[in-house]
């Protein structure tokens, strides 16, 4: 009998080792390893004082109960280097390959992948009605808390879409989403590599010393000067920019990732400040802490505030600001014009808007860059449902004869809510190739005209409700093309809010030192996509 105790007890240890080793091989949620620990060190100490330890069976079972229910068990939360990041989005990818693709924009300086992964229906294609939607952390290489965040959101996404999460499962379903967690792989090894982790310096720039959130075209100067001039040109600004000097690797591929997938919002990460920061980054008298608007401040404080009420202390007025902040943003919601905080030229956030039809904002997400990565488990938990309701905020244009979808039609939008005092919104967006368009607006009626090369103009009206979770309101138009031997014209009086901009079918022309990529208006976006990772 006492030969049959010791036997068991040695299967006991051995299983027990078995266990150890799961959890600490299997890089888990920090739960499901505490969990797996505490269920060895139990055993160990019972075993150890000759009591009778838990079943060996019993244990096997709990260890694989703690594998199935523990949602994102391949992700451990630390600071990734970008081995180790590729082989995440790697292993995700492999988990979900249905509905999951990572693929690669570029490369940096020193030939690191630009990795992005995405999540949709149908990966690699884009679907018209279905919003594109974008995530770019790490620009600067110091900042990466960002980074991290984006490869739990990845993992989460995937983990909950194959539990069958209701919320998660309608998020992917309706909506193409893009995570870029490194914008600035070299700058982070760089910063890596310090043994203090926490520096405001090291890293920040790219391997040419280059800051990445200056050296974007400046398209605000270029649309302040139109103001002063009187031109009414305010959108897609990018064709009329002359160079003004070489644009690093990264800048490039992301700027040109912006012109070829018709993104509707995005978001971009930083550390430093505790804050959601919404266009214009640049003043238009150039100095510093000057609020500057954009024609959809509304739209953009919404969005910003959709961040910070949903994040654990971003807009709670009790919460400490950073020691090195200049002001406590908490009390005005979390949320600040980036001119009126400190004036940016070259900055990826007013690209975006400026040269395509995406509404980008700036999230700084947290006091410390880099913080000891004991505290990244608590950032996931203060961002997890900000980073869901942001995705969350993100019709058709057809020839009325053929039924073709007519791409790079422009979208003009006045705001009738107050039928005495109509505003037009000094911002167009244009279709996409599939005819597909996204306006984003606050909740009120507006009348919605579409202008297109060929065809006679159109208006409607739209009431825009901003119901929780649901699809955006769809406003189909067919245009009428224009006869041979007919003058196109316009058809409403409410275009005369609206400048006519002449040829709106200009491709958008990217310039880069003595390089020109051009996105032509007949480039098929998914044939695009996948050359991407050529340049």
């Amino acid at each position: 009998m006492d030969e049959f105790a010791s036997f068991q007890q040695s299967i006991d240890y051995f299983l027990l080792v078995i266990v150890a080793c799961f959890s600490f091989y299997f890089q888990f949620f920090e739960n499901a390893s505490s969990i797996l620990k505490t269920f060895t060190i139990l055993n160990l100490y019972l075993l150890g004082t000759g009591c009778q330890a838990l079943n060996s069976m019993l244990l096997l079972w709990l260890t694989w109960i703690v594998l199935l229910v523990e949602p994102g068990f391949g992700l451990h939360f630390t600071y990734h280097n970008s081995d180790q990041l590729e082989q995440a989005l790697d292993n995700i990818h492999s988990r979900c390959p249905q509905i999951s693709r990572v693929y690669s924009i570029g490369e940096s300086v020193e030939s690191r992948p630009l990795s992005v992964v995405e999540f949709s229906l149908h990966p690699g294609k884009h679907e018209p009605l279905k919003p594109e939607f974008k995530y770019v952390a790490n620009m600067h290489g110091n900042e990466a808390i960002g980074r991290e965040l984006l490869l739990h959101l990845a993992d989460y996404l995937c983990e909950m879409y194959n539990r069958k999460d209701a919320e998660i499962q309608k998020l992917i379903n309706i909506t193409r989403i893009h995570l870029l967690p490194s914008m600035n792989p070299d700058g982070f090894e760089k910063a890596l590599t310090f043994k203090g982790l926490n520096d405001w310096v090291i890293g920040r720039e790219n391997a040419n010393g280059v800051d990445l959130n200056r050296n974007f075209p400046d398209l605000d100067s270029l649309l302040y000067l139109f103001e002063r001039e009187g031109i009414p040109l305010n959108s897609h600004l990018l064709q009329f920019f002359s160079d003004s000097g070489p644009l690093e690797p990264e800048v490039r591929a992301v700027g040109r990732w912006i012109l070829l997938i018709p993104f509707v919002l995005s978001a971009n990460m930083h550390e430093g400040d505790l804050v959601a920061n919404y266009p214009f980054d640049l003043s238009r008298d150039g100095t510093e802490q000057r609020y500057s608007k954009t024609s959809d401040d509304d739209v953009f404080k919404h969005l910003a505030m959709s961040y910070s009420t949903k994040h654990a202390n971003m807009a709670d007025p009790n919460h400490e600001p950073c020691p090195l902040a200049g002001e406590d943003f908490s009390r005005r919601g979390g949320i600040t014009n980036g001119a009126r905080w400190y004036s940016v030229r070259g900055g990826m956030q007013d690209f975006n808007y400026l040269a395509s039809n995406c509404f980008e904002i700036t999230l700084e997400l947290g006091c410390d860059k880099m913080p000891d990565p004991s505290k990244l488990k608590q950032a996931w938990e203060d961002n997890k449902n900000a980073l869901l309701n942001f995705i969350w905020q993100a019709s058709l244009i057809k020839d009325k004869k053929s039924g073709e979808p007519i791409a790079f039609a422009n979208v003009y939008v006045v705001n009738i809510t107050n039928a005495n005092s109509p505003v037009f919104i000094e911002h167009s967006v244009k279709s996409a190739v599939d005819g597909d368009y996204w306006r984003l607006l606050t909740p009120g009626t507006y009348n919605i005209t579409v202008l297109a090369e060929g065809y006679l103009s159109n208006t409607k009206t739209v009431k825009v409700i901003n119901s929780k979770h649901t699809e955006a309101v769809r406003l189909d138009f067919h245009l009428t093309p224009v006869e041979y031997g007919e003058q196109q014209r316009i058809q409403d009086s409410d275009l005369q809010f609206i400048p006519l901009q002449g040829d709106t079918n200009f491709p958008s022309e990217y310039f880069t030192g003595n390089d020109r990529y051009v996105v032509s208006d007949d480039s098929d976006v998914d044939d695009v996509e996948e050359g991407l990772k050529m340049y």
